[in-house]
């Protein structure tokens, strides 16, 4: 009997009139750049495209998971095989419907994030589910540099591997730095008002960060084009 072929999973484009080119145009422009809703529909309408704010909410809640989870799944597989990694640590506080509320990041030696987690306290408990998470998708590293918060030291001596912790003044300025982007679009959207949307809205900025950072002042102008030229074909063929 012949072998049945398996089935392609259906399109999440499909039931949509807009064209998937447009949606992920409106996906990246709201999520890469501090522009509120409203802007990018005044970009759009520049550009003779009609889409409501309203439709930018929507369309960035629905599609900018799915981008990021493709993003991290091709940049996870690729990057397994480097085991010479020297994650960075640290923690920053995100204001709530006026609680006080954090978000850990960790950050790898060349600045990628490689994960992002919210929790309303920075004792133990939250350390040690954090690093579960980082160590569960990307494996061990070599070195992990923290600052001087406690919690580090506790969670990491029940993981095991607090002798490769690192502390220095100013060795943890890569973490420090990863979250300026982060700052600067939590300005634009006015703050969050809830973890759900904090923790969504993290991880999806993190792997579009991720995906354009192309580390410009590091390489020649036509080198950078190149990556540039590469990221956009490959953001393009996502989840076609």
């Amino acid at each position: 009997m012949p072998r049945k072929s398996r089935a392609l999973p259906p399109s999440p484009f499909r039931r949509f009139n807009s064209s998937p080119e447009v949606i992920r145009l409106v996906v990246l422009m709201y999520v890469r750049f501090p522009l509120s809703l409203r802007n990018v529909e005044d970009l759009l309408f520049e550009r003779g495209i009609d889409v409501c704010h309203e439709t930018v909410r929507f369309w960035w809640n629905r599609f900018g998971p799915l981008f990021a989870a493709d993003i991290r799944r091709q940049r996870v597989s690729r990057m397994k095989g480097f085991r010479h990694w020297r994650w960075h640590l640290d923690e920053v506080y995100v204001k709530l419907g006026g609680e006080m509320h954090y978000l850990w990041r960790a950050v790898d030696h060349e600045g990628e994030v490689l994960e992002s987690y919210v929790t309303k306290s920075r004792d133990k408990k939250a350390a040690l589910t954090f690093m579960k998470k980082a160590l569960k998708r990307h494996g061990q590293a070599e070195a992990i540099v923290t600052d001087g918060l406690r919690s580090y030291p506790a969670a990491m001596r029940e993981l095991g591997n607090e002798d490769r912790r690192e502390v220095g003044r100013h060795a943890n300025n890569r973490a420090e730095n990863s979250h300026l982007p982060f700052r600067r679009r939590e300005r634009a959207m006015q703050r969050f008002r809830q973890m759900k949307s904090l923790q969504k809205f993290a991880s999806v900025h993190a792997s579009l960060h991720n995906h354009f950072q192309l580390e410009r002042h590091l390489v020649d102008r036509l080198t950078y084009k190149q990556r540039r030229s590469a990221a956009w074909v490959e953001w393009q063929s996502l989840i076609a």
